[in-house]
């Protein structure tokens, strides 16, 4: 069923609305995408949401973006946030899965245009199935239709049918709200409670990009930025362990890429996911921006760098609504 969202961002398209605004400039400023995986998850017992758009889609897009707005590097973004007029469009990518070197790299190279891609460091150096992967895999898998109520769900999930979407959602919440000493004892649980056991290791064998890939990339006209080691969410840690996670995180992509990095995104994202620790620890790393995942876009002067808007772009955002959502931010992103 189509929601009032939905219906808004197809008007604009039928009526030529959309076009209209755009040719009016209807926003001024930078619009920063963020991207997880590109590819089909239409097979993968993992999680569906990462999946920002199949290929094609992709091309889709970026083609559009090219077409219609100023695609910018991360070196570009200053001076475009000090420009009273003019949209700009920086893209990005988060964690580091192998689809971005694979499926993305190519599209964008083809276009000629630049992303920033921010690596969770400890994926490339001992890859691993991730905490929401694993999650996914398990609720996928099961044969337990209901886990009941327990130490750590104060309510039954259903992992029945067409619940099972929203079932891993409730087990996703649990492992964002608990710190991360807990984490193990979390998937320990589920994995005798719901009869999968853990996730093979061996499922992250091609989850990941290598060193080799980024350095490719890098020689390509993609940048980087940090994305944490473990991809925790900062503001369950010490100021003490996020310094480290921060910072260990650069370091590994200075070594790894002989490049500045000055750029950093949240995990998660959430204005609830970070603290005055973390923008401490960014500080003391000198890095210059971060990024949120709270949507909107940056308007011309936005003076916190540590707190730069970035509108996901996620598997349910189809050509239409991703027409919208650049087209007029302030209203779809």
């Amino acid at each position: 069923m189509l929601t009032k969202r939905d219906l808004l961002a197809r008007t604009l398209d039928v009526t030529g609305c959309g076009r209209v605004l755009r040719a009016a400039k209807a926003w001024n400023g930078v619009l920063v995408l963020n991207f997880h995986r590109i590819g089909d998850s239409s097979n993968s017992l993992f999680d569906h949401n990462l999946w920002s758009a199949t290929a094609e889609n992709f091309e889709r897009q970026i083609a559009f973006l090219a077409d219609n707005f100023d695609i910018i590097g991360l070196a570009d973004l200053e001076d475009a946030l000090s420009q009273p007029r003019g949209q700009s469009v920086l893209l990005t990518f988060d964690d580091g899965y192998r689809d971005n070197f694979s499926v993305a790299f190519p599209i964008l190279k083809s276009h000629g245009v630049p992303a920033t891609f921010f690596i969770a460091t400890g994926f490339i150096d001992r890859p691993s199935v991730p905490v929401w992967d694993e999650l996914s895999w398990m609720a996928r898998t099961t044969s337990e239709t209901t886990l009941v109520a327990n130490e750590w769900l104060t309510s039954p999930v259903s992992l029945f049918g067409a619940d099972r979407a929203s079932g891993f959602q409730q087990l996703l919440r649990v492992y964002r709200t608990n710190s991360n000493e807990l984490l193990g004892e979390y998937l320990d649980f589920l994995a005798d409670a719901l009869g999968t056991g853990r996730c093979p290791a061996s499922m992250a064998a091609d989850l990941w990009m290598s060193w080799e890939m980024l350095r490719e990339m890098r020689d390509g006209g993609m940048t980087f930025g940090g994305h944490t080691v473990t991809h925790p969410i900062l503001a369950n840690l010490s100021a003490d362990q996020q310094c480290w996670e921060v910072g260990e995180c650069r370091n590994r992509l200075i070594d790894e890429l002989q490049l500045p990095v000055e750029a950093f995104s949240y995990p998660n994202g959430k204005a609830s996911d970070f603290n005055e620790f973390t923008r401490a620890a960014l500080a003391h790393h000198e890095y210059r921006w971060a990024f949120s995942f709270s949507g909107g876009y940056c308007p011309p002067g936005r003076s916190d760098h540590f707190a730069l808007c970035r509108s996901a772009i996620e598997t349910d955002v189809d050509l239409s609504q991703f027409r919208a959502v650049t087209t007029l931010p302030q209203v779809f992103s």
